[in-house]
């Protein structure tokens, strides 16, 4: 089955920002990246010198450590991770915050200077001190707290190769030797705790280091002078961007990607693409012809009044608060069935001050497309959870068609699904989800009766899922109130512009336009997330000149900053003369 009408795939799996004016700042392999650290030092013309690579976790401290060995064979090399508190002193703080839960933990609110212990600290303080060396090498996590360093390297690593450093046993969570642990469980620790902690931490040493490390690919490190790295972030709130996708393979997971994305088809399936999810994506910049990677969320942590506007940031702090991604179907199966928290449940559990509502747009739909959505009327609530228990029991399978509506799903088709509603797209469906971010904080109800990749029962947690959900969005109310509520905003020469979503529970407003000619958008002080859900191309403008046109290609989600203000987007190149969409999506004022 062809995808694209016999067209060849043109979307771009790897975008980047082209940071201009920061020639020579790029260097690629660990003798010329050091060789520029080396000219720093001589620069300062100190007769001793403190460098500090200081190290977000899972950077590979074996290879940093026989890097710096080879390049400053003099040196007085300190690891911090010598003051770091034992193991099981780490997990006795973290504790209540890992929990026993495979999947879910509660947002710790540690900093990292606790994790270390004052007297080894200062002790590594006193050798720095009293060391004769002409240059002293403090490295590691945390190496900042030892020394603020005379000449300072931020080694960053993003959390999808951190994540695939997990699948393939090469680390554990910091602070512990745990590689062989349950790859769940990793992550869990990790996304409530060591991140949340690291990024607070790295944050002010991101605003004035002196180099910034890329670390995502072994044997090839990268490196750009801060200034480059601070400049590409700035560049970026001022211009559309993409972020770089990654694509997953999952137990449901279609054929759809492989084609459209131009993905290996040697894979047996794609199920999910991160197209637009700061908190897991990377950012490309392109510093004098070397493309360093980093984690997206740098640019929300740095830039988060100019990238989210200033009613956002109010609202939510430095948290990019939309989330693009695909959820591919097609040729697949069923997504498990599932609910997520409301506001307050997740809250009280989780320590996140606000939840995943979401929605999904049909990008692409076979004819036999379903989504399930709402339960069915008059559905009795201990008689479903009952089926539901038996079903997790093993004693049978969960009887859908008797508690679970399900509805048709059409190309360009809109479900709203505020938080509470019970939900799942059924096979032979290509979603894009548009959704608040926190996106792990699904409950399973039910896996129609498989196993995971891992072989593996996938987890469920019906009792979570029964705390909230929505009994009165029956059949009536999700038709009324959750299934293609369109309606028509305004019209021009060669456009309309539409209202499909999202429910009155939702902060995100969505907007769909379908044009053949330019259409004028503003951001009204707010970031905008879009995707081009019609149409091979398009180019985004700016009508003042503020920055380069920027060509996107069909199924590409693109941010917009709230500081752009005013853009224009028209049909491009093969799309010239024909009708073409975007769906966009911002924060409701």
């Amino acid at each position: 089955m062809s995808y694209l009408n016999n067209q060849k795939a043109n979307y771009d799996k790897f975008p980047h920002i082209d940071v201009a004016g920061f020639a020579g700042q790029s260097w690629q392999g660990w003798d010329n990246l050091f060789d520029a650290v080396d000219s720093k030092i001589h620069a300062l013309g100190q007769d001793k010198t403190v460098l500090v690579v200081d190290c977000y976790p899972g950077v590979n401290l074996n290879d940093l450590e026989q890097a710096l060995t080879t390049a400053f064979p003099q040196a007085l090399l300190l690891c911090s991770e010598q003051a770091k508190y034992p193991e099981e002193k780490i997990f006795a703080m973290i504790e209540r915050h890992i929990t026993d839960d495979r999947v879910f933990g509660v947002i710790a609110p540690h900093k990292l200077v606790e994790f270390f212990d004052d007297e080894q600290v200062y002790a590594l303080k006193r050798n720095v001190h009293e060391s004769q060396s002409k240059l002293v090498v403090v490295y590691g996590p945390g190496a900042s707290l030892i020394h603020d360093g005379d000449v300072h390297v931020y080694a960053d690593l993003a959390r999808w190769e951190i994540q695939q450093r997990y699948r393939r046993g090469e680390i554990g969570n910091w602070g512990v030797e745990n590689n062989d642990e349950d790859v769940l469980r990793r992550y869990k620790r990790a996304f409530f705790i060591e991140w949340r902690v690291f990024d607070r931490y790295k944050t002010p040493l991101l605003k004035r280091t002196d180099f910034l490390l890329d670390t995502n690919v072994a044997d090839t490190p990268k490196l750009i002078s801060g200034d480059a790295f601070r400049a590409g972030l700035e560049q970026a709130t001022n211009q559309p961007f993409r972020l770089v996708p990654f694509f997953d393979p999952g137990v449901w997971g279609g054929q759809w990607m492989k084609e459209v994305c131009d993905l290996d088809p040697d894979k047996p399936n794609y199920a999910w693409c991160f197209d637009c999810v700061p908190e897991e994506n990377s950012l490309y910049l392109m510093v004098d012809g070397i493309r360093v990677e980093i984690p997206s969320q740098d640019l929300v942590m740095l830039q988060p009044r100019a990238l989210l506007g200033e009613e956002v940031h109010a609202r939510f702090g430095a948290e990019f608060p939309i989330r693009f991604d695909f959820l591919d179907t097609m040729q697949g199966q069923n997504l498990s069935l599932q609910v997520h928290p409301l506001t307050e449940y997740i809250q009280q559990e989780f320590g996140m001050h606000y939840t995943q509502d979401e929605s999904y747009y049909m990008l692409d739909a076979g004819d036999d497309a379903t989504v399930y959505l709402g339960v069915k009327n008059d559905v009795d609530p201990d008689a479903m959870m009952a089926d539901l228990q038996a079903a997790q029991r093993g004693e049978k399978s969960f009887d859908d068609e008797r508690f679970i509506n399900k509805f048709p799903a059409k190309k360009h088709d809109h479900f709203l699904i505020p938080a509470g509603t019970i939900h799942c797209s059924g096979s032979n469906a290509m979603v894009l989800e548009i959704s608040a971010t926190p996106y792990i904080f699904t409950f399973k109800l039910w896996d129609w009766d498989r196993l995971g990749m891992d072989g593996l029962p996938r987890p469920v947690h019906l009792e979570h899922g029964k705390e909230v959900i929505q009994w009165d969005r029956d059949t009536d109310w999700t038709e009324e109130n959750l299934v293609n509520r369109v309606d028509f905003i305004a019209e021009g020469d060669g456009w309309r512009e539409e209202r499909t979503g999202l429910h009155e529970r939702e902060f995100i407003e969505t907007r769909r336009h379908w044009f053949s000619k330019a259409v004028t958008h503003n951001t009204g002080g707010n970031v905008n997330v879009l995707n081009l859900i019609e149409g091979r191309e398009a180019i985004v403008e700016s009508p003042t000149g503020a920055f380069e046109p920027y060509v996107v290609h069909y199924a590409e989600t693109f941010v917009i900053p709230a500081s752009v203000d005013e853009y224009v987007i028209r049909p491009y190149g093969e799309s010239e003369g024909q009708e073409i969409a975007t769906i966009k999506a911002y924060v409701r004022n």
